[in-house]
């Protein structure tokens, strides 16, 4: 299976040959990746160096011009260190871009630290007007990208080294995976495959998400129940005012599983270990269900 850095690689590729709107800028991550576009379309595809802010200013920049700026590179560097530029370039400006970032929460932890950013998505919510997908299989990067390339607005797609079995629509409405009376539990991206061995034998639904904003308040709430857990590959909780927005005229109640905010993990070791140390591995998914639902 293709993984999907290189999936959005080879979609932006070809769509640079096709769309002369389009312009690429990195900051080094990925650099390599793109050197044969950058040899067909010199201008268009732009490498920074380790100018994480400037990476932004100059896609500002080309976007106010009339082009589409894509812009890559690993999570913290993306969205956390130039989150300034973001709101003032992009967002201030009122211009649009793709953003698609790698490494997701912890999917790289040999690098420490300095290369996870699960904070990514709870800190685009303080700005309006993006648009945030979340992919769980190369095939929904390959489905989400061209929508994204040809619109204005602004757009970030998380990228991530793990996938679920298989991929499902790319519609931006949550997909039924599986029906059951208890509960609903929302998988959003990758956590699906953990999410489905943790319900295996327990009798309740199951969401998928690869689109979190904007939020699919009306199929959550057509999977008709009020109890709600919540499974997220970032910061835990991050979409927990959107659930509380699709049944703001109701009772309900949520469980929010994701990367944990009341400890900083010092740790390296691997991600399967840090889905266990955070409780987003398929026994700790499923224990917290069981007590949720008790």
């Amino acid at each position: 299976m293709t993984p999907m850095r290189e999936t959005f690689v080879d979609t932006v590729s070809t769509a640079l040959d096709h769309d002369p709107r389009l312009a690429v800028v990195t900051a080094d991550i990925s650099r390599d990746a793109f050197a044969p576009a950058h040899a067909r379309h010199p201008h268009r595809v732009l490498n920074v160096g380790i100018r994480e802010q400037a990476m932004i200013g100059v896609a500002g920049g080309l976007a106010l011009t009339g082009l589409r700026p894509v812009v890559h590179s690993y999570t913290p560097f993306l969205v956390e260190r130039p989150f300034e530029q973001i709101k003032l370039d992009l967002g201030h400006q009122d211009v649009g871009a793709v953003l698609v970032s790698i490494g997701g929460s912890y999917d790289d932890p040999v690098w420490g630290r300095t290369h996870q950013g699960p904070a990514d998505v709870a800190l685009l919510d303080t700005l309006p007007g993006w648009t945030v997908h979340v992919p769980g299989h190369p095939d929904e990067v390959a489905a989400l990208l061209p929508a994204a390339l040809a619109g204005d607005g602004r757009v970030y797609l998380r990228l991530s080294t793990r996938h679920n079995a298989t991929a499902h629509p790319a519609t931006g409405r949550f997909t039924v995976v599986r029906e059951g009376h208890r509960g609903t539990v929302l998988a959003v991206g990758p956590t699906l495959g953990n999410v489905l061995a943790a319900t295996e034998g327990q009798d309740v639904t199951v969401l998928y998400a690869s689109t979190v904003r904007p939020f699919d308040h009306r199929g959550l709430r057509a999977a008709g129940h009020t109890d709600v857990v919540l499974v997220e590959p970032y910061l835990a909780g991050t979409s927990a005012h959107e659930v509380a927005t699709a049944f703001d005229d109701v009772a309900h109640r949520l469980r929010a599983i994701g990367v944990r905010r009341d400890r900083e993990v010092r740790a390296y070791g691997t991600a399967t270990e840090h889905d266990v140390l955070h409780g987003l591995d398929a026994a700790g998914i499923a224990k917290t269900i069981r007590e949720f639902l008790r």
